[in-house]
């Protein structure tokens, strides 16, 4: 049975759509979950990374096959004696730390940026194996990391939207309303696991605030239940979904 598959660990576009395809799959996979229980890295964030990973693999491969078969008399004719993936392995290294520039945690301990650190990796990526003329993949991976861009990210909402995890942020007008915050929580059948208490002297909106982590009983509509009710308090200044 293994050796049955020992055409699709060639290199040939078959093997590549298919590799690529389980990337996005499995990675897409892992990341609903997380989005599922409210986590930063989400469905999107760990399809890109993932998808980002397989290309550099494929690029690699593609690298080794063209250098000691199409491109071996030109190779030796020019005394090329090193690994060129490093060469690819310094732009994926050094694209970190653009990307970690995208990301930032908000005075609402909220964490942005993630999604688009992943797609510059992945765009890295794919900019690498355009540079080696790997163009059957590039055309792969170019629908498939636009895709996760652009036409996944409805679905990536509705699964946030409908998830049974959520962490909330609140500003109210003293640490006295906590009490009846909580009580108002707990009346929407949602059970609080943490809540982190800011006075507000040394934040931002100089409002006592609190981030609140939940989980829902009813999965359905449960969010936006939760947050007008929240709202309709006379006591809370801002209170939204991070």
């Amino acid at each position: 049975m293994i050796e049955a598959l020992d055409c699709l660990r060639q290199l040939n576009i078959a093997s590549v759509m298919l590799r690529l395809t389980l990337a996005m799959l499995f990675g897409g996979m892992i990341g609903l979950e997380r989005a599922r229980k409210g986590r930063p890295a989400g469905f999107r964030t760990y399809m890109l990374v993932c998808l980002g990973a397989a290309l550099t693999m494929l690029l690699s491969q593609y690298e080794y096959y063209m250098l000691n078969h199409r491109w071996a008399a030109l190779a030796a004719e020019v005394g090329i004696r090193t690994d060129v993936s490093r060469f690819g392995a310094q732009v994926i290294n050094g694209i970190g730390f653009l990307g970690a520039g995208t990301i930032i945690v908000t005075g609402r301990q909220e964490v942005k940026g993630l999604t688009t650190a992943a797609g510059l990796w992945a765009s890295a990526c794919m900019g690498l194996a355009i540079g080696a003329g790997f163009y059957e993949c590039v055309a792969v991976a170019f629908l498939m990391i636009f895709l996760s861009v652009h036409v996944l990210t409805p679905i990536e909402l509705l699964v946030i939207e409908n998830a049974r995890n959520m962490n909330i942020y609140v500003e109210f007008q003293s640490l006295d309303n906590v009490g009846e915050i909580i009580n108002r929580i707990k009346a929407q059948n949602a059970q609080i696991y943490e809540a982190e208490v800011d006075h507000g002297q040394e934040s931002l909106s100089h409002h006592p605030n609190a981030i609140f982590t939940i989980r829902m009983i009813h999965q359905r509509g449960g969010h936006a239940r939760l947050l007008a009710s929240i709202s309709e308090m006379e006591s809370v200044y801002v209170v939204h979904d991070i």
